[in-house]
């Protein structure tokens, strides 16, 4: 079993997987790149799916070390988190889609971190 800790540490590793993989991308298309002429399209791809997986496996294990029982209901403030990282986990590619997005993302991405932070530090809803 691993300690509290290490599932922190996982959790913040995978958060910056992500990050660094929504930002290339949204700074990509920002300067007109497409998805056809990315030559890092695979290693962003498989940082942001890796960082997603370690987000998820980092959170449950600090939810476990938590004394959380499984098979319990999840406390609103979970909920919350756990819809921003579906949120996190599908934007990646949504600056391709709509290169008009890829600059406001500098300004929503680390609102949505701080908000997600904000909900596991002092979990306002239960």
């Amino acid at each position: 079993m691993f300690s509290h800790s290490f599932y922190l540490l996982l959790h913040i590793l995978g958060i910056a997987l992500m990050f660094v993989a929504i930002g290339g991308v949204a700074v990509h298309a920002a300067n007109g790149g497409t998805k056809a002429d990315s030559s890092t399209r695979k290693l962003v791809s498989i940082g942001h799916g890796v960082g997603a997986l370690i987000v998820l496996v980092g959170g449950f294990g600090m939810l476990a070390r938590l004394g959380m029982q499984h098979g319990a209901g999840f406390p609103a403030w979970l909920w919350v988190k756990i819809s921003i990282w579906l949120v996190l986990s599908a934007v990646v590619l949504l600056p391709y889609r709509k290169p008009a997005l890829a600059r406001p993302f500098f300004i929503l991405m680390p609102l949505l971190a701080g908000f997600a932070a904000y909900m596991a530090v002092y979990k306002p809803i239960s």
